[in-house]
C-alpha cells in the first residue's frame, strides 16, 4: 500500500511537472508576435470607396419630401431613379418619407479579386429621423480621385440603435442614422498588386520602433541565413529578393515566410489619460522613481440666507427680506504616499486606491509625477 501511494504521489508531481512547464511554453509563445500583426506590406495600401444611393422601405422615417425645409437632392433622385423604370414622376409632386438618400463608404483591400464581398457603412445625408429597417438600393462604389466604379452594394441594413417616439415622447439608444450592410458590398475591379524585385521589399510598421525594427530584421535575416533585411528607419524595413524567389510564382511565398517570423515586442512605457472621461491606460514597464505625494483638498461654501428686517409697530415702515451672504472654508488633512525607487503602477493604482482618490485627482497626480521627472514613460493626454 506504501508502495503504491508513493507511486500515485511521484505521478502527481511528474503531472505537475508537466503542467508547469506548458505554462511556461505558453507564457513563451504569448510574448511572440507575427510580423503579419506588425507590419504592412508598402504600397499594398487599400482604397477608400465612396458612393451616393437610396434607403428605402423605412416606415414614414425617412426625409421630408414636403415644404421648404425638405431635401431637394431626395425628391430628384427619387425621380431620376423611377424614370430608369420607365416611370415619369413630376418631382414638384412627389410625396413620400419612405426614402433616405445616404452616402455609402467601403474599403477595398489591394488583394481583393471581383467577386469578392466586402462590408459597406451607410449614413444618411438628409433630414432622416431613422435608417431602421431599410434597404439599400444598387449604388455603385467609386473611388474619388479617378472616379472609377470598384464596387457596387446593395442589401438591408443593420442598425445599432433604436429611435421610437409618439406624440409627446421619444426615446432614442445609440445611433439610428448610421448603419452597416455585412458582406452589401462585391467588387468588379481592382488594380492588382504585383510585387517589384527591381526594388526591395518594403514592411511598413504599424507603430514606428528602432527596436521593433532591430528585431524584425534580425529575425529576417536569422531565419534564411542571409543579411536580406536592412532598417531603413524606424517604421520601414527593406528586403533584398532571394535569387530563389525571384520567379513570379515565388514572391507571395516569400512575403508570406517573412510574415510568419515573430518576434518579441518592445512595448513602449505609455500613460494615456483621457481627461474628458476620466481613463487612465497605461502600457509597458511604467515604473516610477522615489516620489513624495502629498494630496489634500479645500472646499470653498457659499451660502445665502434670508433676514426678514420688521419695523417697528406703527412706525409706517415695511417688511423686507434682506439677503445675508455667508462664506466658509473648510480644508482636508494632506494625505501622504512615499514611493520607493522603481515603483510600477499596480504599485502605485493600489496605494492611490487606498486614499478613496477619484480619477481626476490620480489624473492630476501623474501629471505632477511626469513634471516632476519621477514618471519613467510617455504621459498622453487626450
Amino acid at each position: 500500500m506504501k508502495y503504491t501511494n508513493w507511486n500515485i504521489f511521484r505521478g502527481v508531481g511528474l503531472l505537475l511537472t508537466v503542467l508547469i512547464m506548458i505554462s511556461l511554453v505558453a507564457g513563451e509563445t504569448r510574448a511572440q508576435t507575427r510580423l503579419s500583426d506588425l507590419v504592412k506590406v508598402q504600397h499594398a495600401q487599400p482604397k477608400k470607396l465612396i458612393g451616393y444611393g437610396l434607403v428605402t422601405g423605412l416606415d414614414r422615417s425617412g426625409d421630408r419630401t414636403i415644404s421648404s425645409r425638405g431635401a431637394a437632392f431626395t425628391v430628384r433622385s427619387i425621380a431620376n431613379m423611377l424614370q430608369k423604370f420607365g416611370i415619369t414622376v413630376d418631382s414638384d409632386r412627389l410625396r413620400t418619407r419612405n426614402v433616405a438618400a445616404v452616402m455609402v463608404t467601403a474599403t477595398i483591400g489591394p488583394y481583393h479579386a471581383p467577386g469578392s464581398e466586402i462590408s459597406v457603412t451607410v449614413s444618411s445625408v438628409g433630414d432622416a429621423s431613422s435608417l431602421e429597417g431599410g434597404v439599400l438600393l444598387q449604388t455603385p462604389l467609386l473611388e474619388p480621385d479617378t472616379e472609377q466604379v470598384y464596387a457596387k452594394a446593395q442589401g438591408p441594413l443593420v442598425v445599432g440603435g433604436i429611435n421610437a417616439e409618439i406624440p409627446g415622447s421619444r426615446i432614442r439608444r445609440n445611433q439610428t442614422l448610421t448603419a452597416t450592410i455585412p458582406s452589401g458590398g462585391v467588387v468588379e475591379q481592382n488594380q492588382k498588386f504585383t510585387p517589384d524585385t527591381d526594388a526591395p521589399l518594403g514592411l511598413v510598421l504599424r507603430e514606428p520602433s528602432y527596436t521593433n525594427a532591430r528585431r524584425i530584421s534580425e529575425a529576417i535575416n536569422n531565419n534564411f541565413d542571409e543579411q536580406l533585411a536592412s532598417v531603413f528607419n524606424p517604421g520601414l524595413i527593406q528586403v533584398d529578393w532571394p535569387d530563389v524567389f525571384q520567379a513570379q510564382g515565388m514572391r507571395n511565398t516569400f512575403i508570406s515566410t517573412i510574415l510568419e517570423q515573430q518576434i518579441q515586442v518592445d512595448t513602449p512605457a505609455r500613460v494615456v489619460i483621457n481627461e474628458r472621461t476620466g481613463t487612465i491606460v497605461t502600457g509597458g514597464s511604467v515604473t516610477i522613481d522615489d516620489a513624495l505625494i502629498s494630496h489634500g483638498s479645500i472646499q470653498v461654501r457659499t451660502q445665502v440666507t434670508p433676514y426678514v428686517s420688521q419695523p417697528p409697530p406703527l412706525s409706517g415702515g415695511e417688511t423686507q427680506v434682506l439677503p445675508v451672504p455667508e462664506v466658509g472654508i473648510s480644508e482636508e488633512s494632506a494625505q501622504n504616499i512615499v514611493l520607493q525607487p522603481n515603483t510600477n503602477v499596480q504599485q502605485l493604482a493600489g496605494s492611490l486606491d487606498n486614499l478613496g482618490l477619484s480619477p481626476r485627482d490620480i489624473i492630476s497626480i501623474f501629471q505632477a509625477l511626469e513634471r516632476a521627472g519621477a514618471l519613467r514613460g510617455e504621459l498622453i493626454v487626450m
